[in-house]
C-alpha cells in the first residue's frame, strides 16, 4: 500500500486523483455528516413513524431520480473527460445533457401524478412525495457529472458544504414536533437548489460554457446514447427502493423507519466507496491500464468497512437513535456485507465494463440479478418484515457483484 501511495502522490495524474478524491469525499461528507448531526434530534422529535414516511417518499423519488439521471452521471462524465480540451464540444455535451434531463424530469413528473392519483398509499402520502420530488430540479441544477468530468471538484464542493451547513441549522430551528417531519425533505431540497444556482453560474458565466437552444433531435440522441447505462442503473430499483415501497405497504411506516435507520448507516460507507469509484472513473477512462491499482484499493477498504459496521452495529444504533429504533441493529449487520458486493460492482462494472464499452453486457447482468431480487422480495418481506427487506437487498447485491466480477474477468 505504501508503494501504491508513493506512485500516486508523485505523478501528475496521481495528484489530480488525490485532489478530486479529497473534494468528492468532502462533498459526500457534507451530504451525510450534516444529516447525521440531525439524526438524534429528528429521531426524538419526529419518531420512527415520521422517519418511515420520509423513507417511503424517498424510495418513490429514487425512481424519478434514476429516470432524470438516465446514466448521464457516467456517460456525460466520460464524454466531458475525453473532450475537455475542446470548448465547443464541452458546451454541446453540457447543453444536450441538461435539456435531456429537463425533458425526462417532466415525463417522470407526469408518471408520478398518475401514480399518486391511482394508488391509495401514494395519495395518503402525496404532500411529502411532491415535496421530495423538488429534489429533482435541484439535482439537475447541480451537475456533479460536469465538474467530475472536468476533474475540477473544488468549486461545487465548497458551495455544497456551505449550503448543507446552513440548511442543517435550519432543521433545529424549524422542526419542533412530529408533524414537522415534512420539512426535512424541503430543507434538503433548498440546499441543492441554492448550491445549484451558484454552480450553474460558475459553469455558464465563469467558464463561458454555452447553454445552447434545445432541439428534440439532439435530446433524443443524447437519451439514446445513455440508454444501456440507464437500464443498468434502473434495474437495482426493482429490489432496492422497491423493497422499501413494499415494506411500506405491508409493514407500515414503523418498519420503514427501522429499515431506513440501519440502511442509512450502511449508506455512509457505500457513499465513500462511491466517491472512490467516481474519482477513478474519469481517470480510468483515459488510463484503463491502472485498473488493478483501483481494484486492490477498493477491495481492502470494503472489507475494513464491513467489519467496522458489523461489529459496532449495537453501539452505532444506540448512539444515533432512540430505543424504538433498536431493532435496526440486525438490519445494519445484514446490510454491512452489501458493501463488499457493491465494491465488486463498482470495480468490474462501472469502472471497467462501462469504460470498455460493454454497457449492454452489464445491463443484461443487472437485469437478471435484479429480477431475481424482485421475485424474492415478496416472500422475504411478507414473512420477515424489515429483516426480509435487508436480506433482499444484501443477497441481490451479492448475486449482482459476483456475476459482474466473473464476466468482467472473462472479458479481460
Amino acid at each position: 500500500m505504501r508503494n501504491y501511495w508513493n506512485k500516486i502522490r508523485k505523478s501528475k495524474d496521481g495528484r489530480v486523483l488525490l485532489s478530486n478524491f479529497g473534494y468528492l469525499t468532502l462533498l459526500q461528507v457534507a451530504g451525510y455528516i450534516f444529516p447525521f448531526i440531525t439524526i438524534p434530534y429528528l429521531a426524538h422529535t419526529i419518531g420512527v413513524d415520521g422517519y418511515g414516511k420520509i423513507a417511503f417518499a424517498a424510495a418513490i423519488i429514487v425512481w424519478v431520480k434514476t429516470i432524470t439521471d438516465w446514466g448521464f452521471g457516467y456517460t456525460a462524465t466520460r464524454d466531458v473527460a475525453q473532450n475537455r480540451a475542446d470548448h465547443d464540444r464541452i458546451s454541446e455535451i453540457f447543453s444536450n445533457t441538461i435539456w435531456a434531463q429537463i425533458f425526462l424530469m417532466f415525463v417522470s413528473f407526469l408518471l408520478l401524478l398518475i401514480a399518486v392519483f391511482t394508488i391509495p398509499k401514494f395519495w395518503e402520502n402525496k404532500e411529502i412525495i411532491f415535496i421530495t420530488f423538488l429534489l429533482i430540479p435541484g439535482r439537475i441544477m447541480f451537475p456533479e457529472w460536469f465538474f467530475q468530468g472536468m476533474e475540477r471538484m473544488r468549486y461545487i464542493t465548497i458551495l455544497n458544504v456551505i449550503s448543507k451547513f446552513v440548511f442543517t441549522l435550519a432543521v433545529f430551528v424549524f422542526i419542533k414536533e412530529k408533524s414537522d417531519y415534512i420539512l426535512q425533505p424541503l430543507l434538503t431540497t433548498l440546499g441543492y437548489i441554492v448550491a445549484g444556482f451558484f454552480s450553474m453560474n460558475i459553469i455558464i458565466r465563469g467558464w463561458q460554457i454555452k447553454l445552447k437552444r434545445p432541439h428534440f433531435k439532439t435530446i433524443f440522441s443524447t437519451i439514446r446514447g445513455s440508454t444501456d447505462v440507464f437500464l443498468n442503473n434502473l434495474m437495482p430499483n426493482f429490489y432496492n427502493s422497491f423493497s422499501i415501497m413494499l415494506l411500506g405497504f405491508w409493514g407500515g411506516s414503523i418498519s420503514n423507519g427501522k429499515m431506513d435507520a440501519g440502511g442509512k448507516l450502511v449508506s455512509v460507507f457505500q457513499q465513500f466507496m462511491g466517491v472512490l469509484s467516481r474519482t477513478f472513473f474519469p481517470f480510468l477512462s483515459r488510463r484503463i491500464d491502472k485498473h488493478q491499482l483501483y481494484a486492490k484499493l477498493n477491495f481492502i477498504l470494503s472489507i475494513i468497512f464491513t467489519c467496522i459496521l458489523f461489529f459496532s452495529a449495537p453501539f452505532l444504533i444506540k448512539l444515533f437513535f432512540t430505543p424504538e429504533f433498536y431493532d435496526a441493529i440486525s438490519v445494519l449487520r445484514i446490510m454491512s456485507f452489501s458493501i463488499i458486493f457493491l465494491s465488486l460492482s463498482n470495480v468490474y462494472g462501472t469502472n471497467y465494463m462501462i469504460i470498455q464499452g460493454h454497457e449492454r453486457t452489464l445491463r443484461n447482468i443487472t437485469f437478471f440479478s435484479s429480477l431475481i431480487g424482485f421475485i424474492f422480495s415478496f416472500p422475504l418481506i411478507y414473512y420477515f418484515d424489515f429483516i426480509g427487506a435487508a436480506l433482499t437487498v444484501t443477497l441481490t447485491r451479492g448475486i449482482l457483484g459476483i456475476t459482474i466480477m466473473y464476466k468482467a474477468r472473462m472479458l479481460k
